[in-house]
């Protein structure tokens, strides 16, 4: 009697320390996923969607601690291995930018891939206690598991392997089809991947509808040179003295549409409605700046100095069919410089191009920009910033112009989104962005004819990159009043709203939305998140 108590004693004790083990590894996996939808709902007072997130969260649990429980070693450690790598993903993500990872989030991070090295050596140590934070969740589930095995080991059995795949993909059918959340972070970034992988196939562009008048002068070449996180103030103060003998129109500080890199390439090859835009706002079904250069008869040309492999900036298939010569140009710090050797060389050429140029620029970490050993390895952010910049644009806006025919050109420069450069700030793309991360250039080298044009407007502040849209199209030939009208207004005067686009840019399914904000203020000047 006592041998069968004692038994049944170290049984209840075991189990008892696998549900704490367990119950410990998964706040740590999921702590993000609890905080934001079961504490912050419940500090608002909002108790029953607090139960209706933790009871889910729960039922995943308990189905990961039985299917664990059931599985054979090697099954076993191949679900952990798997869970761990979503866990990561999830904490990782979270602990830079405190908040969960949904589908368009998941969408960014594919489209901002190529950053993943330069995010690994900015933030490595922060990266690296998130991978402490997952590695231990796992070791913890792992524990559990051992646990529970001591204690009862089932058989694997085809009945216990039929049931622990059900257990495993039951949670993730459920949240698909019922209105329950959030996803556990030890399977979320699989699920959401094949929502991605299964999502429609993007809509066709529309085609150009606004008037064009062909016969009006226009410039022969027209190159829109989009840097990378080039902030307004740095690139006055240090480049803007070498133009000081070089014709060009300042724009001042203008409002990028967007303070992530993606969101802001996707609104500007797209073009934003800015008087209408909405969460309901589709910008894959626009004609893009290529099917009105197109329509307009120049040469539809992308010279991406950040890849050397598949395109970047979620720049699906219909827009890609819309590009004539789409040229990977990614050559290290001097990326730059050969991208302006390779549009000088275009503009001394004759025919109609038009030309999209992403320039390398100075993404963080700001080191990879300037040759090694230029600064010592610890100095101060700002310096490194400043080094960068200087070494990116040294000399090329001399060699982009060397040469040319300014009156057969018309070239607008700016950047995809500007920096918060204080020290230990996420530098861009942040949860509650700051005006810095949209403060940018934007200066245009144009014929005199329509330099003046600008001129006379008196065009220093107020404008936003939404409006190098509806300018280009007019220098394209085609209806300016309409161009205005349907997009932002001309150059010639301020932007008639500024609009911020968030990471979901593009809708991820047929009754998604998208993140925007539309507002009299510059973006970073309010408090909303995108």
């Amino acid at each position: 009697m006592t041998r069968a108590t004692n038994r049944k004693s170290a049984m209840l004790a075991r189990t008892m320390v696998a549900l704490l083990l367990f119950a410990a590894g998964y706040g740590i996996a999921n702590r993000h996923q609890l905080t934001h939808d079961v504490a912050y709902r419940l500090a608002v007072g909002d108790w029953r969607s607090a139960a209706t997130a933790f009871s889910f969260q729960a039922g995943q649990a308990a189905a990961l601690f039985a299917a664990l429980w059931l599985m054979p070693r090697r099954w076993a450690a191949a679900v952990l291995t798997l869970a761990g790598a979503s866990i990561l993903v999830n904490i990782g993500y979270s602990d830079l930018v405190p908040e969960p990872v949904d589908g368009a989030i998941l969408a960014w991070m594919f489209a901002e891939a190529r950053q993943a090295g330069a995010a690994l050596g900015a933030f490595g140590a922060q990266i690296a206690g998130s991978a402490m934070q997952a590695a231990l969740a796992v070791a913890l589930f792992a524990g559990a598991r051992i646990a529970m095995r001591r204690t009862s080991a089932p058989r694997w059995t085809r009945r216990n392997a039929l049931a622990a795949a059900a257990l495993l993909v039951a949670p993730s059918l459920i949240y698909r089809t019922a209105p329950l959340w959030p996803e556990g972070a030890e399977r979320n970034i699989y699920g959401l991947a094949w929502d991605l992988a299964t999502a429609p196939p993007p809509p066709a562009r529309a085609a150009p509808d606004i008037a064009l008048d062909a016969a009006q002068p226009r410039p022969d070449h027209i190159i829109w040179l989009v840097d990378e996180s080039v902030a307004a103030e740095p690139f006055a103060r240090l480049i803007s003295p070498q133009l000081k003998d070089v014709r060009h129109v300042d724009f001042g500080v203008a409002a990028a549409v967007g303070h992530c890199s993606a969101p802001a390439q996707v609104a500007l090859r797209s073009g934003v409605d800015v008087r209408r835009v909405d969460a309901d706002t589709d910008l894959r079904r626009t004609p893009s700046i290529w099917g009105y250069a197109r329509g307009a008869g120049y040469r539809t040309a992308l010279i991406d100095g950040q890849t050397s492999g598949a395109p970047q900036n979620l720049l699906l298939a219909p827009e890609l069919a819309l590009i004539e010569d789409n040229r990977a140009m990614a050559a290290g710090i001097d990326t730059d410089r050969a991208i302006a050797d390779a549009l000088n060389h275009r503009m001394r050429g004759e025919g109609r191009s038009f030309t999209l140029a992403v320039l390398r620029g100075v993404h963080f970490q700001y080191r990879d920009h300037y040759p090694a050993g230029a600064l010592p390895a610890d100095a101060p952010l700002t310096e490194q910033y400043a080094t960068a910049l200087r070494w990116s644009k040294r000399d090329f806006f001399a060699r982009l112009l060397d040469g040319v025919d300014r009156e057969r050109v018309a070239i607008v420069y700016t950047s995809d989104h500007g920096q918060n450069l204080r020290e230990g700030a996420l530098p861009h793309c942040s949860r509650a962005p700051v005006a810095d991360e949209f403060r940018v250039p934007l200066i245009a080298f144009l014929p005199d004819a329509l330099a003046a044009r600008y001129a006379v407007a008196d065009p220093r502040g107020g404008r936003s990159a939404s409006q190098i849209f509806p300018a280009t199209l007019g220098w394209m030939g085609y209806d300016a009043n309409a161009a205005a009208a349907r997009y932002d207004n001309d150059l010639t005067m301020p932007t008639a709203r500024y609009v911020r686009f968030g990471r979901s840019v593009i809708p991820q399914g047929d009754s998604a939305t998208i993140r925007v904000i539309a507002s009299d203020a510059f973006p970073g000047s309010d408090t909303a998140a995108p």
